[in-house]
């Protein structure tokens, strides 16, 4: 099973051969930072931040001075930022494509870790056969199917309990270009002890170690945040810190059925924490940033406002960047009340 901190790649890359998006480090890179920095105060509004005041933050987070700058100019040859200049002052935001990729991530966070609804028992299974040759096309292919919550039961056979959406069969469709085959059905155990259970390709246990270390690292912070003691920098950095952590869990445990899991899964009690600590935090961490933006501009404000949990479930489904009322595009996410009757086999053409 992959550690959290071993992901490489949180957010789908949406298809545009503009935009790619950082791979995850081990830990937390100072490019994953500033995304989560900008994402967090400006998605909405894909405000332009003075590059020196996107530095100051990042360098209060722990990020060197020049490590900062490399983040910023990676991401924008990564086509993650925009840059624009201002007489001597340049500034970046989030480019269209970033927003967008970042929107659907925030929703995917979020909705990927409420309570799983009802499961009708059967599995998905994505069987496909890549040449040695096609190394970088395996990768992206497992990278996507992880995105989508998917396991490998064996090798060149993943799993996930929900169902295809049309979207993601054509996500699998551009990946492997007509080696991929899609059976959903039941499980038909072998009375045997080599007989190997789908669950089997999740590693529970360490998912559940994660979720406790999650919830050791930030608990004995809630009560400072009940009684506002956390503001300031430290405030910022708490807010990117816990997302930068918390976004991971979704990859880990996308919405493993409950009656395959143990009692007392923690799922819920590490959003709720999140929750606690994310929304908990926002005001103070929102009058820092403007605060830091303002010593380098004229307008403090530029559209800098902090998001919060119903802000990442809601999305941008409109234009984005027209507006902070101008709501961006919907996205769509595993939908995991589609029931099947029957094993169905889908091949290659009826993926479209």
């Amino acid at each position: 099973m992959n550690s959290p901190f071993h992901i490489e790649e949180i957010y789908s890359d949406d298809g545009s051969n503009a935009l790619r998006m950082p791979r995850r480090q081990v830990g937390n890179s100072p490019q994953g930072f500033a995304m989560t920095l900008l994402a967090d105060y400006t998605l909405r509004t894909r405000a332009a931040l003075p590059s020196a005041a996107i530095v100051a933050l990042l360098t209060e987070s722990g990020v060197t001075t020049a490590g900062a700058r490399t983040a910023i100019s990676r991401l924008a040859r990564r086509g993650v930022l925009e840059g624009s200049r201002h007489g001597r002052r340049s500034s970046y935001r989030l480019s269209r494509a970033a927003a967008a990729n970042l929107s659907s991530g925030g929703n995917w966070i979020l909705t990927s870790t409420t309570a799983a609804a009802q499961w009708d028992g059967c599995w998905t299974i994505v069987a496909f056969s890549l040449p040695q040759d096609r190394s970088a096309q395996r990768r992206a292919l497992r990278s996507q199917l992880r995105w989508l919550g998917y396991a490998p039961l064996y090798d060149g056979l993943w799993i996930s309990p929900y169902e295809l959406t049309p979207r993601a069969r054509t996500q699998l469709e551009q990946l492997t270009l007509g080696t991929v085959t899609v059976f959903r059905g039941r499980q038909d155990a072998l009375d045997s002890v080599s007989d190997r259970a789908p669950i089997a390709a999740w590693d529970i246990d360490a998912i559940n170690r994660h979720y406790a270390a999650f919830l050791d690292r930030w608990t004995s912070l809630l009560p400072l945040v009940s009684f506002g003691q956390v503001d300031g920098a430290a405030a910022v950095r708490a807010r990117t810190e816990v997302m930068d952590t918390f976004r991971r869990f979704p990859t880990l445990d996308p919405q493993l059925p409950v009656e395959l899991l143990p009692a007392g899964w923690l799922r819920q009690p590490a959003r709720d924490l999140f929750a606690a600590v994310y929304d908990g935090l926002a005001h103070p961490a929102e009058q820092h940033v403007r605060a830091v933006v303002g010593r380098f501009t004229d307008s403090a404000s530029l559209g800098i406002r902090a998001h919060t949990t119903a802000d990442l479930i809601a999305g941008v489904r409109g234009a984005v960047g027209a507006s902070p009322e101008a709501p961006s595009v919907e996205w769509e996410i595993p939908d995991p009340t589609v029931h099947c009757d029957e094993v169905t086999d889908r091949a290659p053409a009826e993926l479209a």
